[in-house]
């Protein structure tokens, strides 16, 4: 199976996603709300969000693929008490056709955040 690695911007032993199965499929590593360009965290949760899913959108436009690409997101929150809040932002970023999704908490997540998203996205032949 052929891949292409898309390269994580930093010192982090990951890539920001990796693209196989004939260039059909994308897995984007999971995303925090961390600015690119500051290098620094967003503010609460609809800012991380947002943040959030402006990095994935970046990392699809790189490649020529895009947000309606997406097929599957995983999000991790850190308390379901900004499920409602996430999901504002969240439904803003997609059409009716939603990706499939889970969400769910977890004790903590990297650099402090309060949310992050990891997805899936595939094009037809």
């Amino acid at each position: 199976m052929a891949k292409k690695v898309v390269p994580f911007p930093g010192d982090f032993p990951i890539s920001s996603a990796v693209i196989f199965d004939q260039n059909r499929i994308m897995e984007i590593s999971g995303q925090v709300g961390i600015n690119p360009e500051t290098k620094e965290l967003e503010a609460g949760i609809e800012k991380q969000t947002m943040r959030v899913l402006e990095n994935i959108k970046a990392i699809l436009e790189k490649e020529g693929w895009s947000m309606r690409d997406i097929v599957k997101t995983n999000v991790f929150l850190i308390d379901m008490k900004d499920y409602k809040k996430m999901n504002e932002i969240y439904s803003r970023y997609f059409s009716t056709e939603y990706p499939a999704r889970f969400a769910l908490a977890v004790k903590e997540l990297p650099a402090g955040a309060l949310v992050e998203i990891a997805c899936t996205a595939a094009q037809e032949k």
